[in-house]
């Protein structure tokens, strides 16, 4: 075999019981994995028959599990990306797509609600906190449901929840019912991210994860089509300014006849909801109706499902006009015997033991759930890992939620203070978030950069991006307010591009979706209290939200430091 495939990650061993050492990941400074998987044939990268694997030293002091998982990533390998790789990879990207296209629509569409309903600014918050609620659990219990139930169900329920809630925003006439809708909606699009890249990571072959980082592409892209829905309908269709100049009241403010804010004349919002909710119900359609997802083979493998995983592998190679060589007799040619199952933590041995694993009691299964769960700090170095993409996701978070929330109302106010008008400064919210598609690609790109790679992209964009937030604190002028916001959301793009890639790749997949839902769960639960803070300071300081938001992003700066440096971009099993 070539090297395409024998790193090996210290993460994956050490949470399996292994205690060997592990290889420099492929596209760090050490190996180069295009290079080598060019230099193997289509047949070296095909699996084993059942007599080579005695000396297949690549095997030695794997768990089966591993070893399973080592075959499944051979033979994808082996397909390179195929039709159906880049099916999963556009309908991943849609689900990031539906993430940012909410979150940047009820930053757009929050001042014409605020106008109809008439709450104050400390409320404006409110529609931030209730999504970010709904993210928080969606995140927390879809990223611990797709490692039980599978990738297959989530990967569908998630966009059909958001869909038809966000179909139903449109309809209410108080601000309450528009709360409990958007948290509905965030609790569908919570998952997205999470299962979205653990699916693609498990279907890409390794030379091809760099695509990891390119699905943030579409995260600006739905940014750009919200920005668009938004200047549309919101500057065209709004109650506007009254007589005297002034932004027109809530009809439920002043007395009846009055001139107000009313709902037949403030459509706009409306509109650009149920846009949004149509695209989302689109989604769904293609992924459920237009294509057929297949589960992924490692989820059932670690679930004993061999036999399974078998017949999804060759349903793909047959998609991708391939046969695939992989049966089940070439998992059987890994346990012989029960010597082959065995490992230095014996509660991990079961996982991947095919048939023997679904024959377990109750009460053994239950342990192995456990024992799951633990792998997120089965060792210091794991424990430290975890601990600190929890931090890094938090403030990340809490940077990007206040930016998000809030960046649009602070250039509406900052512009109209320097006579700009409405429409114009909508039209830049355009400009300023297409930015972020050159920061997604230049994020894939130093994806393998030698030393650089992940962990410095990450650390490098984060710092610019607070530094962005600090700068536009301190300026008003047309060039500097679209320069300064397209330079922050250019960084916070690249940021999370990797950010993203990077957390499914150091997991194992029997924790994977837990541990990127998990982390992202610490994520939203702080994109829930920072809206909540910064809307009691805009009350004050229209530039104190910026450095709460800065400040916030530099503390992810500091965990990304001291990040063990090499568990970034490990094989994944």
């Amino acid at each position: 075999m070539g090297a395409a495939v024998s790193s090996n990650s210290p993460v994956s061993y050490q949470l399996l019981g292994q205690s060997r050492a592990a290889d420099t990941h492929p596209m760090s400074p050490d190996k180069d994995l295009d290079v080598n998987i060019a230099s193997d044939s289509p047949e070296d990268l095909r699996p084993k028959s059942r007599g080579e694997f005695q000396d297949d030293t690549e095997m030695e002091g794997l768990t089966l599990y591993e070893k399973k998982a080592l075959l499944v990533n051979r033979e994808l390998n082996s397909h390179g990306m195929g039709k159906y790789q880049w099916y999963i990879f556009f309908l991943c990207g849609f689900g990031y797509l539906v993430d940012l296209l909410y979150a940047q629509a009820f930053g757009l569409v929050e001042p014409a609600i605020q106008q109809e309903f008439g709450f104050g600014d400390k409320q404006s918050g409110n529609i931030f906190s209730s999504f970010s609620a709904g993210l928080t659990a969606g995140a927390f219990v879809w990223g611990i449901l797709v490692d039980i139930i599978g990738r297959q169900y989530a990967f569908n329920l998630t966009v059909l929840i958001s869909s038809v809630f966000g179909l139903c925003l449109a309809a209410p006439n108080n601000y309450n019912g528009i709360l409990v809708l958007t948290a509905f909606v965030g609790f569908g699009v919570g998952g997205n991210i999470p299962i979205d890249t653990t699916i693609c990571l498990e279907f890409l072959p390794q030379n091809r994860r760099f695509l990891l980082a390119l699905l943030s592409l579409f995260q600006p892209l739905g940014v750009v089509i919200a920005c668009g829905i938004a200047y549309g309908f919101v500057p065209f269709y709004s109650c506007g300014n009254g007589s005297d100049g002034k932004p027109l009241p809530a009809c439920s403010k002043v007395a009846a006849g009055a001139p107000c804010c009313t709902k037949s004349s403030n459509f706009g919002w409306r509109y650009t909801l149920l846009c949004i909710g149509a695209i989302c119900m689109a989604i769904f359609f293609l992924r459920f109706v237009v294509f057929h997802f297949q589960e992924s083979p490692k989820f059932l493998l670690y679930r004993g499902r061999d036999d399974k995983a078998v017949e999804v592998l060759q349903k793909i190679a047959k998609f991708n006009g391939r046969e695939s060589s992989i049966t089940l007799e070439s998992f059987e040619a890994l346990s012989t015997g029960e010597t082959s199952m065995a490992s230095p933590d014996t509660n991990t041995a079961i996982l991947g033991g095919g048939a023997k694993q679904l024959k377990q009691s109750w009460g053994t299964k239950f342990k192995t759930e456990i024992q799951r769960y633990k792998m997120l700090f089965g060792s210091f170095t794991m424990a430290r890992l975890t601990l600190l993409v929890w931090v890094t996701y938090a403030f990340d978070y809490w940077g990007f939620s206040i930016a998000g929330s809030f960046l649009p109302k602070i250039l509406l106010l900052k512009n109209s203070a320097i006579h700009i008008p409405v429409a114009e400064t909508y039209r830049n919210f355009v400009i300023i978030y297409i930015c972020g598609i050159p920061g997604v690609m230049l994020g894939a790109l130093m994806y393998g950069i030698p030393r650089i790679g992940r962990k410095w992209a990450m650390i490098g964009s984060s710092a610019l991006m607070g530094l962005s937030l600090f700068l536009f604190a301190t300026v008003n002028t047309e060039a500097s307010n679209v320069g300064l916001n397209a330079m922050e959301y250019f960084f916070q793009s690249m940021f999370n591009a990797v950010l993203y890639g990077w957390t499914p790749e150091v997991f194992p997949a029997p924790i994977r979706g837990t541990a990127a839902g998990v982390a992202s769960f610490w994520g939203r639960l702080f994109s829930i209290i920072s809206p909540l803070i910064a809307a009691s300071l805009i009350v004050d300081s229209l530039n104190a939200p910026l450095y709460l938001a800065g400040g916030g992003v530099f503390i992810s700066t500091i965990a990304l430091l001291l990040m063990p440096y090499r568990s970034l971009g490990a094989q994944s099993y």
